[in-house]
């Protein structure tokens, strides 16, 4: 998936004088503060990091206070979605206006009918919405499908991303997949690429999940206070 990415962060963190026996401690509680928030000198959405100490000693920094700088190398695992960027997510809403999308567990998105390409009608089956393509009878988009879509817009503040079904490279992942190796179109495939799709970003989820319990882990290793 598009708008993932890892990045190398050389950072001074400010640690108060009253941490000076916790700086480990001081130094991860910030850090975790970046965690699912958009951050501007990442350009990105902090999933997880990956945190190391240049070195032991700290620089005292001038101020009323006398805090001193921490510096860190980090391994930053960002997700920075651009417009025209291809996503996938997990269709938890739908209605004949709207898809509401959840993307890697924690963003969400919205793709309005205006930006679902017109092959797609919305039809309702035992009660449950559904769009079905009039050109593929095998590709419909329904609750918990996974889906392939374009980024539009996202707005930083509240992770909310605007999204696109109108290009032919978009719609339900295990359709597109089977129709781009020319495969027979199955229900057996279907659920068998569908479930494979789903641990792919079940997969993705759990490895932040993962690195924030190794987090947690180092945390509790280098916050023993010295005597």
């Amino acid at each position: 998936m598009e708008g993932l990415k890892v990045s190398d962060a050389n950072l001074m963190v400010c640690v108060h004088p009253s941490m000076s026996r916790r700086v480990s401690q001081a130094v991860l509680h910030q850090l975790s503060s970046l965690l699912f928030k958009f951050n501007e000198s990442f350009d990105g959405v902090v999933l997880a990091y990956d945190v190391g100490f240049v070195d032991e000693a700290a620089k005292i920094l001038p101020g009323i206070l006398p805090y001193f700088g921490v510096k860190l190398k980090a391994k930053m695992l960002l997700f920075s979605p651009k417009p025209n960027m291809l996503i996938e997510g997990k269709v938890v809403k739908l209605t004949q206006e709207f898809l509401h999308v959840i993307v890697l567990g924690f963003a969400s998105a919205i793709i309005t009918r205006e930006d679902i390409r017109e092959e797609f009608a919305y039809k309702t089956k035992n009660g449950n919405g559904v769009y079905r393509s009039e050109n593929q009878k095998h590709h419909t988009l329904k609750v918990g499908t996974m889906i392939r879509f374009m980024v539009k817009s996202m707005d930083e503040e509240i992770l909310h991303i605007y999204g696109t079904l109108l290009k032919d490279n978009t719609g339900s992942i295990s359709w597109l997949d089977n129709e781009s190796t020319g495969g027979p179109i199955t229900d057996r495939s279907k659920k068998r690429s569908s479930e494979n799709h789903g641990m792919t970003e079940q997969q993705a989820i759990k490895d932040i999940r993962h690195a924030d319990d190794q987090l947690k882990k180092a945390k509790k290793r280098r916050t023993v206070e010295q005597p």
